[in-house]
């Protein structure tokens, strides 16, 4: 099928390679003209075929909504709008029912995956009608990782960036823990070899994950962390899932706390910050702060 693409940052651009590796036509648009097929979003409407579909992968908020703003006068009824940036759920309603209200479709898709989703697939939770999520279906057949898992139609509007959102928050708890472990085990003198350590729980123990790799990778590159400085930013979906758990009294301690440890990263420089930074850019390539 064919898409159009806007956005072809880190996520995005990958993202069009492994569409265009499935056999899918895909026209991408970003303000960067070096990295773009067309010039403008016009141009991206026109050369698709109806019923169309473009996918946004620009930053929440404003970019977003006007996006989609401009998006709301070039398509035609029965077209779809996918936003898939890190948009905040209640936004994904206004969306819906400003594109409804022209008979274009919507749906919302969170994506997790990284700069590794290229090779290992994009990890995919959507929301939005049976019918307009039909009409994406083969993209996210293309985006998903290998296998019967991985891709999730989440439920209505909304579903899947609070969906996304929930695998934040844990996100932020995950690192937590294992940033807090690896602090204790380079403060003692008994324990000479801390990398070793964490690599040794690579197998055959509880508390294996991807995360637990991705720190192995960390701790490959700078043992001790040593060029680092102990400052971990927050993108935004940690504050929504504890103002979500506030909204529906769900007791969240310990993603709550892993969020406030952030804020407090800003404050000194925090060992087990460098571990949340370095572990932000082994998977997502964030931005770390270098001493």
């Amino acid at each position: 099928m064919e898409l159009g693409l806007v956005g072809l940052g880190k996520m995005g651009g990958n993202m069009r390679e492994r569409i265009r590796r499935a056999g899918h036509t895909v026209i991408g648009y970003d303000r960067n003209a070096d990295l773009a097929d067309v010039h403008s979003l016009q141009e991206l409407v026109e050369k698709l075929k109806g019923p169309k579909v473009v996918w946004v992968m620009v930053p929440a908020g404003g970019a977003t909504q006007s996006t989609i703003d401009e998006l709301a006068e070039l398509l035609e009824p029965g077209d779809v709008v996918v936003d898939g940036g890190n948009s905040r759920w209640t936004d994904d309603e206004k969306h819906a029912e400003e594109l409804a209200a022209k008979g274009i479709g919507f749906v919302d898709c969170g994506v997790s995956g990284g700069v590794w989703g290229l090779e290992n697939g994009y990890a995919l939770m959507y929301g939005g009608s049976a019918e307009d999520v039909a009409k994406v279906q083969p993209i996210f057949d293309a985006l998903k990782p290998e296998g019967d898992f991985g891709s999730v139609h989440a439920g209505k509007v909304g579903a899947g960036h609070f969906a996304k959102m929930v695998h934040n928050g844990i996100e932020y708890a995950m690192m937590q823990a294992y940033a807090e472990g690896w602090e204790l085990l380079e403060k003692v003198d008994s324990v000479t070899d801390v990398r070793e350590v964490f690599r040794s729980w690579q197998e055959g123990t509880v508390i294996r994950s991807w995360l637990l790799d991705l720190a192995v990778n960390a701790l490959d590159e700078d043992e001790h962390l040593d060029k680092l400085r102990g400052y971990a930013q927050d993108s935004g979906e940690g504050r929504w899932t504890v103002e979500a758990a506030i909204d529906n009294a769900v007791p969240l301690p310990a993603i709550t706390a892993s969020l406030f440890a952030r804020f407090a990263s800003r404050q000194e420089d925090s060992p087990q910050m460098k571990m949340i930074a370095a572990l932000r850019n082994q998977f997502g390539g964030h931005a770390v702060e270098k001493k």
